[in-house]
């Protein structure tokens, strides 16, 4: 737990440091004070409020045992084994096979998944899926994901707002537009980066702790195999719409190659794979 929190302190201050580097970079030591105070005031309201942002961005409907009798159960029997309390639990109309966990404590956690994995996914292979999910609640790593997905999305928006309108240094001179093209282009990319410093370990813990849940590793093993196969070509609007947010899904969701893969924040699943396989 207290690794976790570590986490998430280096995580905020390296936020809050890039914002203070984008300030400084269009307004001087004055753009810098009140980047760093921006930065900060967002820290907050991710802490509080940035599950909610990331299910509205994804269009999440929330589900009861009336609305989602077995999708719901299986959740609510998980929840039980793994010791947690029961999150609220949501669906996302997708026909991308996909899931995440988001909330800031086990107490107010929230699980979602993609109307697409119910259907790929046997009841087996889904139980495989959400214990990796409840994995995340319990090792309490949501709260350092969904603040990721949050204000890295915020710091690429202040860069490019810094860019297009200028700015003035201490000097009173206007920024060097090379110089606002840089930290354009390098500050999300500073952002990713930290993302992948801190997810890439954090996926490969899901799955043990989730294999350790459900108590069948291959299970998530064949679900992890058959998102991967059938996940390709189909997009996932939100994901593409806010890069940010791929590192909160159990797979990469980005159906294309480029920057977006290059920068992925999650391990490569043949090697996910042969872990649970080891593992069972």
């Amino acid at each position: 737990m207290f690794g976790n929190w570590l986490k998430t302190t280096i995580l905020m201050a390296g936020i809050v440091a890039l914002f203070g580097v984008v300030g400084a970079a269009f307004g001087g030591a004055n753009g810098m004070l009140l980047a760093l105070a921006l930065g900060g005031v967002m820290n907050v309201f991710a802490y509080w409020f940035s599950d909610k942002m990331v299910l509205r961005m994804y269009n999440a409907r929330e589900v009861d045992a009336a609305s989602a009798p077995q999708f719901y159960a299986l959740v609510q029997e998980l929840s039980q084994r793994a010791g947690l309390p029961m999150p609220r639990v949501y669906l996302i109309d997708e026909a991308q096979p996909n899931a995440f966990a988001t909330g800031r404590n086990p107490e107010n956690a929230a699980v979602a998944a993609t109307t697409g994995i119910l259907q790929l996914l046997s009841a087996r292979e889904l139980r495989g899926v959400m214990a990796h999910e409840l994995a995340h609640v319990k090792h309490r790593d949501i709260l350092t994901s969904t603040i990721a997905a949050t204000v890295a999305g915020a710091i690429s928006s202040l860069a490019q707002f810094g860019f297009l309108f200028g700015g003035r240094g201490s000097d009173g001179e206007r920024t060097n537009p090379i110089v606002g093209l840089i930290v354009m282009i390098l500050a999300p990319i500073a952002a990713m980066l930290i993302q992948m410093a801190i997810s890439r370990a954090r996926e490969f813990e899901a799955d043990r702790g989730g294999a350790e849940i459900s108590a069948d590793p291959n299970a998530l093993a064949n679900a992890l195999e058959k998102m991967e196969h059938y996940g390709k070509g189909l997009h996932l609007a939100a994901a593409e719409e806010h890069p940010a947010t791929a590192q909160m899904m159990i797979i990469n969701p980005f159906s294309g190659g480029g920057m977006q893969n290059l920068f992925s924040t999650h391990p490569a699943t043949e090697m996910r794979i042969a872990r649970l396989r080891a593992m069972a």
